[in-house]
């Protein structure tokens, strides 16, 4: 049976997900760790075609793994919100992808942007995990899905330094 082709969505769009009571502070919001949650399981969507998921993982003991995020929230999500996120590459090589990633709101609002650097690692390599570079087809793919991302405008929020503002 021959298998699915390959789909590079321009961004990969994430499941569809709900904020759990559970993700709410004390402030009555979403609190910043499950920010990262979310971006990490929609992302699954995008690594997934890229074969870089959790079957990859467990068949070549190799995985993607965040070195560095970024997370910018714009605005306050609420017990219940449905939301989204969508994925994009903004830069790869051999070992590393440079992801962005924004979290809609239902009803279409920017609620949060995540941008991040993913490893490729060899999580078996001898004397503990290794950065490694990826098969030359996942390489492939990787470049086929940067291709179709490179097409989009630069997104606003890429790039955005820590630090207060002086007037």
């Amino acid at each position: 049976m021959p298998s699915e082709p390959k789909r590079f969505d321009t961004p990969v769009i994430g499941p569809a997900m709900r904020v759990s009571p559970e993700w709410i502070d004390y402030n009555d919001h979403l609190n910043v760790a499950y920010y990262t949650l979310i971006f990490d399981r929609s992302a699954e969507a995008a690594v997934d075609i890229l074969n870089l998921g959790e079957a990859y993982r467990r068949g070549e003991n190799k995985a993607l793994v965040t070195a560095q995020a970024h997370t910018t929230h714009i605005r306050e999500l609420k017990q219940d919100a449905e939301l989204r996120a969508t994925f994009r590459l903004l830069d790869a090589d051999a070992k590393s992808l440079h992801v962005y990633q924004e979290l809609y709101h239902a009803e279409g609002w920017l609620a949060a942007t995540q941008e991040s650097l993913l490893l490729h690692v060899d999580l078996g390599a001898g004397e503990g995990p290794k950065v490694v570079r990826m098969s030359e087809a996942v390489q492939a793919d990787v470049q086929t899905m940067l291709r179709y991302h490179e097409s989009l405008p630069r997104p606003k929020y890429v790039g955005r330094t820590l630090g207060i503002r002086r007037r």
